[in-house]
């Protein structure tokens, strides 16, 4: 517990073995629960659990508390100290005081404590039990002490509120819970509980002593000073109406005044914007106290703060007016619920605070953008180029390809370039390049030579890949670099693979069959394949539930692929058999995905972590924490040291494979995400997600940059050309659109961005980026290539009406 400026009488009780004070054994509360401190009592009359600051005509002990639960009760310096050894103790006025410490100290279960100042005060136990039951007062004297107790309080700072649970940099979580009555904001009492909250704790936090009856009152208040106004701070305090709206209820739900939670959800849930009406529908079944406690979209909202980023002259004004009114119910929620970011500047208008709001947890706080991320790509190893056949016959004639030549070189030197965003070359293990890698990079610049430079004038073709007969059971598909295998991830639990060229898919021949093989002749690769096993379509079995992702190695040799079984596999496209089966998620895995490199992948699901994986290695390196829901798709960066992940709790976060830290969050999608794609220059990620909208962002200054609208439902699939003018992307209303990526990234100068305030001003020209749009009859589009040379390939299954 932070140290506290005032004077204070301090009663501190520790569980360690070390010396006195210790704790006597436990016993039964008078309660229906038996409570434990960190814990609230469900009982009718139990001890007021998780809160010190406790009604005296609550009975019960409190129960025991849980090792590593240190509770301090301090009082304040207006408070009256705990007496050393009153003289008389038959005064009236002592002797109710005397009482109402005695209780506290009994119901905080500091027995040691009551047992001495009792000694003291030579007291029997009898005087103090009186007729009731232990710790009960009657008439005046309950009176008298409970005016006395909710003085008795622990105090702390208005101006410093605590952490949220498991935010606390010291790893410390603290929940605190609101004083009865009209006390000074920030006089709350606090438990400090040094290891991660169970249910019942932090639900605890809610179990405050505000009047039912008037929290309809405090926000139409709140809601009446903020529309009066000006302009300039109505858009930014209006911020304050869902998180407020949402933390009011829960507080009516847990105290159990279930009349006046519903009479203020039917009175004010239709103020909120409509990209909450999803949380709100979860909000209005949780009617009850039992219904809070197994919720995880409530223990979201109580364990993490809601961020909102507001000017200074705003939040002033704010503060002022709650201080004015005395709206202790609200200030108190403000403090402890909310993360306010304050800024020096103008206000941001309506506009500007749409485009980043609508996550779960609010806006991302400025600094979580701040930390520096190597963007650059990683330096080209040299690799020499052979002349084919053609190009020497053309010389001869002609000479023409001598011009071809220093072009393909070009393509060599252009990547021997160190980018100055780039990060060290060994910042990150990356495995060494074989010789069949080489062949295949000497391949891909041929390929390069003969791509076709995109742009509005020049858009790609199209070819799609239609399932037919799936009955909406294609769940997942990728394609090959080279783009000449398709794999399909399939409802039925099966993984598909088709080879989309003329060369038949076929398995390496059984072991004693090669051993007849000469393994010094030229063709080797070829004699070693089982022409018996040769067949266009290849079926692989193993998972137990629908295929959610699948993701070819980038030599080919491998296939992953993640289900709702909880497991990842990795399967040899050389045998077509599983190799390994990686368990690490315990939930559904919703998508994976191969580094550039190969070797490493990341995992991500219903657990809401993402995890990095290396393929000879049964334990995942990295587990990336962080997100409130699903991780629903994960995307490596082109240089393999960041990993992007989007979630359904409508934020997409950067994350550094180095250290498993997370270094960029991006907010401002209004439903789950469900595409990822980064720029092939690595500067720039594209978003997708349930709103039908494709938000663009700047990786190295972490802002918004771009939003493309036109899609009527989830974007379900963005990638960008081989040399990034093109963005394409496919959606579930069924079309594939096309979007100049050059227009949208041109002119961003860092002068332009006001990355202190975070302010963006987007430019409402979709329909100027939008290059075209392309209808399929009746096929949602889950996947989009574009094939070395720029060709687009699009696949889904289709759905008849």
């Amino acid at each position: 517990m932070a140290a506290l400026a005032e004077e204070q009488t301090e009663v501190a009780v520790k569980l360690e073995p070390e010396g006195p004070p210790t704790l006597l054994p436990p016993q039964a509360g008078d309660g229906a629960g038996e409570g434990s401190c960190g814990t609230p009592n469900n009982g009718p009359n139990g001890g007021g659990g998780g809160n010190v600051a406790v009604a005296a005509a609550a009975g019960g002990d409190g129960g025991t508390p849980k090792p590593g639960v240190a509770v301090s009760a301090t009082a304040p310096a207006g408070a009256a100290p705990v007496p050393a050894a009153p003289a008389e103790a038959g005064a009236p006025h002592d002797r109710q005081t005397l009482l109402a410490v005695l209780q506290f100290l009994r119901q905080s279960n500091l027995r040691e404590a009551e047992e001495a100042l009792r000694r003291e005060a030579r007291l029997l136990e009898e005087a103090v039990a009186g007729s009731g039951a232990p710790g009960e007062l009657d008439g005046a004297g309950a009176e008298a002490a409970s005016a006395l107790l909710s003085r008795v309080t622990a105090s702390v700072p208005g101006s410093a509120a605590p952490e949220p649970p498991g935010t606390g940099a010291s790893g410390t979580s603290v929940f605190s819970g609101s004083s009865s009555g009209p006390a000074a904001p920030g006089k709350v009492a606090s438990v400090a509980v040094e290891d991660q909250p169970d249910v019942s704790a932090v639900l605890s936090a809610y179990n405050q002593q505000g009047d039912p009856t008037m929290y309809e009152e405090y926000y139409s208040g709140l809601k009446h000073f903020i529309e009066c106004s000006l302009d300039c701070h109505r858009a930014e305090l209006s911020q304050l109406f869902y998180p407020l709206f949402v933390h009011m209820y829960l507080e009516l739900v847990y105290n159990q005044h279930e009349n006046e939670a519903k009479s203020f959800f039917e009175k004010f849930h239709g103020d909120q914007e409509c990209y909450y009406q999803d949380d709100l529908r979860v909000l209005s079944s949780l009617t009850k106290k039992e219904h809070m406690k197994g919720n995880e979209t409530m223990l979201d909202f109580r364990t993490s703060k809601f961020v909102l980023r507001i000017s200074r002259d705003s939040y002033q004004l704010l503060k002022r007016h709650l201080q004015e009114k005395q709206n202790n119910q609200i200030w108190n929620i403000v403090q402890e619920h909310l993360y306010i970011d304050i800024f020096d500047g103008m206000p941001r208008s309506k506009q500007q605070i749409d485009a980043m709001v609508g996550s779960l947890a609010g806006e991302a706080k400025r600094e979580a953008n701040k930390s520096k991320v190597f963007f650059g790509l990683l330096k080209e190893p040299e690799i020499e180029v052979p002349l084919d056949d053609e190009d020497e016959e053309g010389e001869n004639e002609e000479g023409k390809p001598k011009k071809k030549k220093p072009k393909k070189d070009s393509i060599g030197s252009k990547s021997k370039k160190q980018d100055p965003n780039a990060p060290p070359q060994n910042r990150i293990p990356l495995p060494e390049l074989k010789d069949s890698d080489k062949l295949d990079k000497i391949m891909n610049m041929k390929e390069t030579t003969k791509r076709v430079r995109l742009g509005p004038d020049c858009l790609p073709s199209i070819c799609f890949y239609t399932f037919l007969n799936a009955y909406q059971g294609l769940t997942a598909v990728d394609v090959t670099d080279d783009s000449s295998l398709i794999a399909g991830g399939f409802a039925d639990s099966t993984v598909r693979v088709w080879s989309v060229t003329p060369k038949k898919l076929r398995s390496v021949k059984q072991a004693s069959d090669l051993s007849l093989i000469d393994k010094e002749s030229d063709d080797v690769l070829e004699r070693i394949m089982d022409e018996k096993t040769a067949s266009e379509l290849k079926i692989l079995y193993g998972h137990s539930g629908p295929v959610y992702g699948a993701s070819f190695s980038p030599d080919r040799n491998y296939l992953l692929s993640s289900s709702e079984d909880g497991t990842v596999r990795l399967w040899s496209l050389q045998t077509f058999t599983c190799l390994v089966g990686y368990k690490g998620h315990n939930y559904p895995v919703w998508d994976t995905q191969f580094s550039p490199y190969g070797y490493y992948f990341v995992s991500g699901g219903h657990d809401r972590v993402a995890r990095l994986w290396a393929t000879d290695h049964y334990q995942p390196l990295r587990i990336f924490a962080g997100h409130l829901a699903d991780v629903n798709c994960t995307r490596f960066h082109p240089n393999s040291n960041y990993v992007a992940t989007g979630s359904a709790d409508r934020t997409v976060r950067l994350w550094d494979v180095l250290n498993g830290n997370c270094v960029r969050i991006f907010t401002g999608h209004k439903g789950p995400i469900h595409s990822l794609t980064f720029s092939p220059n690595g500067r720039f990620l594209a978003t997708g997600a349930t709103d039908g909208r494709v938000l663009l962002w700047d990786i190295g200054h972490g802002l918004m940059v771009g939003e493309l609208k036109g899609h009527t439902d989830t974007v379900c699939s963005l990638r960008f050309s081989r040399d990034g003018e093109i963005l394409a992307s496919g959606s579930m209303d069924n079309t594939v659109r096309l979007w100049d990526a050059i227009k949208a990234f041109e002119d961003l100068e860092a002068d332009d961005f006001t990355t202190a305030t975070g302010h963006i001003n987007l430019p409402e020209n979709s329909q100027e980026l939008l290059l075209g749009t392309y209808m399929t009859k009746s096929t949602p589009v889950v996947h989009l290539h574009f094939t070395r040379r720029n060709l687009v390939l699009a696949a889904g299954a289709y759905s008849p009406q």
